[in-house]
């Protein structure tokens, strides 16, 4: 038949809903950084600690078997609070970054670099969908061995001390929740954009290193030079930190106050954004 014989008529079928297109971003991104050996062995390494953070609660509830070859006190093991979880959020989190050092460089270089931006915004998907599906590839992977496993060690130890133990530390979890979901923000803002300003992956990897481990040194310097606290801001691990430490009810000392850390955290947030909303354009306008 020829084709001007034919009879065109607009797509008739289902449509998917409109929050959900953003998910093809993340599913495809994932089934591609899978093929990378070196991604997969840090992803499985970082299961090691949440495993055995079960195993040691579960045998500190269930003494029987130890008890054969060492003396078990009265009281279990070590007591499982505020502490145990705060330590598992700061090696969990050590190893999330570590984690987006590898997976942040080469999150929206690709699509920049060849000019693919206006194929993806010539469908039904905005800019701020676009945002949160390539954020959704890290924070995805993040919470598979982050706050998900760290709600499960929580559920686990609530079912071995009981109802009691839940009502004095149901507000553990919240903590929990709410600092990973504050780290994995910032941390997959910073590996977009420097994604997003930076064409080299092993550039951007390492800077990611760099302006974790720069902030505190010019924190420090500032600190001993100047006497002032001002370079606080400029180091955002120090930032969480200090509102970990405050979520987690953790004492110790801390030159900044916990309004200076978040207002460094949400300064920090904004600053990366902007950033990636710079280079996020369904256009670019080059100037000769």
């Amino acid at each position: 038949m020829a084709v001007y014989k034919r009879t065109y008529k607009a797509y008739a079928g289902e449509l998917t809903p409109q929050w959900s297109r953003m998910l093809v971003i993340p599913r495809y991104a994932w089934a591609n950084l899978f093929q990378q050996r070196m991604l997969v062995i840090l992803y499985v390494i970082s299961f090691f600690y949440p495993l055995g953070a079960a195993l040691a609660i579960y045998f500190n509830h269930n003494t029987a078997f130890l008890a054969q070859y060492v003396p078990v006190p009265k009281d279990g093991f070590f007591a499982v609070n505020n502490t145990f979880f705060f330590v598992f959020t700061t090696v969990q989190s050590s190893l999330g970054f570590l984690l987006a050092s590898f997976v942040g460089p080469g999150l929206m270089s690709p699509d920049l670099t060849h000019n693919a931006l206006p194929l993806f915004f010539a469908r039904p998907l905005s800019r701020g969908q676009y945002i949160v599906g390539k954020m959704l590839v890290i924070g995805g992977l993040l919470s598979t061995f982050t706050w998900i496993p760290g709600l499960m060690l929580f559920a686990l130890q609530a079912s071995l001390a009981g109802g009691e133990w839940l009502w004095n530390n149901g507000w553990i979890a919240g903590a929990m929740s709410l600092s990973f979901l504050i780290w994995i923000t910032v941390i997959s803002l910073l590996a977009m954009a420097l994604s997003a300003w930076v064409r080299w992956k092993i550039i951007a990897g390492a800077l990611m290193l760099v302006v974790m481990f720069l902030g505190a040194g010019v924190n420090q310097m500032i600190r001993e030079v100047a006497r002032s606290e001002i370079g606080g801001y400029l180091d955002i691990a120090t930032s969480m930190g200090r509102i970990f430490t405050e979520l987690f009810d953790i004492g110790g000392e801390n030159p900044m106050s916990l309004e200076e850390a978040v207002a460094a955290v949400v300064l920090c947030t904004g600053i990366l954004l902007w950033l990636i909303l710079k280079k996020v354009r369904a256009c670019e306008v080059v100037r000769g």
